[in-house]
């Protein structure tokens, strides 16, 4: 695995840190992690897109170490929307850039390719899809979905999320990707979300879910569209053994990855990088 450099990236809210792999002055592609990840999700596919001419960039989310926690304190999708824009900004990333993102990182790229002012050329979205795309599930469906999503239900809940997330962070892995060494993952995720402050905001995204009318208003250009359906070149991927969302849910939205569950960029980089290069060329 290549060493990934070290940035800093100063957005309007805060200072971003992120990795990166490849030429500065290639094509760019940005990286966006979920929950409960970090920017090292791209450890394997920065190098091997890299290796093919592109810069990638992978952002720490905003709330994790070392990004700073964002002065206006939110963290709800349009803002993880606008750092996006911040960061393809702050890197002088091309119009030919590419935007890849995993579950909260896809939700936020699926918002991004759904709206018309997005300054990326293309998007990768894996393990969560436009959910304006997504078709009705069935009575059974639904039921199991319940089921594995009884979490979200769990982080609307004051203190105890937050108290309890290193806790359940490794059941989480071993769900959502069942047999996937996660051990290093499960240390980097410790390490970002390593005060009360930053285990907070990592909950505080899945409960702007049920306050949407508290996005601030510098924000709320990006939250028309955080539902919406992508346009332009896009593609989805979704592991096939994937835990957190059923791949039964996403019948004809994508690709299905065998040897892949939830957590597709570490399980499946060669599936990741593929998804990248059929969407363009980095010259």
């Amino acid at each position: 695995m290549a060493e990934p450099a070290q940035l800093t990236l100063e957005l309007p809210t805060h200072r971003a840190a992120a990795l990166a792999w490849g030429d500065p002055g290639a094509p760019v592609v940005v990286a966006l992690h979920g929950f409960p990840d970090t920017a090292w999700a791209w450890r394997e596919v920065g190098p091997l897109l890299a290796a093919e001419g592109w810069r990638v960039v992978a952002p720490f989310a905003r709330g994790y170490a070392p990004s700073e926690l964002p002065a206006d304190g939110c963290f709800d999708v349009p803002a993880l929307m606008a750092d996006a824009v911040a960061v393809h900004a702050a890197v002088d990333a091309g119009t030919d850039a590419v935007l890849v993102g995993h579950d909260w990182g896809a939700i936020t790229a699926n918002g991004l390719a759904a709206h018309p002012d997005t300054p990326y050329a293309a998007t990768v979205a894996l393990s969560v899809p436009p959910i304006g795309a997504m078709p009705t599930p069935g009575p059974a469906a639904l039921a199991r979905q319940a089921w594995r999503s009884r979490y979200i239900a769990f982080h609307q809940l004051p203190v105890l999320p937050e108290r309890t997330l290193h806790q359940r962070v490794p059941g989480l892995w071993a769900r959502w990707s069942p047999g996937f060494d996660a051990t290093d993952d499960l240390a980097h995720v410790r390490a970002a979300l390593d005060t009360p402050a930053r285990q907070r905001a990592a909950i505080e995204t899945y409960r702007g879910l049920t306050r949407p009318w508290r996005v601030p208003a510098a924000y709320r250009t990006w939250a028309r569209t955080w539902t919406g359906v992508p346009r332009g070149p896009y593609r989805y991927l979704h592991g096939a053994d994937d835990g957190c969302m059923g791949p039964d849910l996403v019948t004809g939205l994508g690709e299905i990855v065998a040897g892949a569950g939830h957590f597709v960029p570490q399980e499946r980089p060669d599936a990741v990088a593929a998804a990248v290069r059929a969407l363009g060329s980095a010259g």
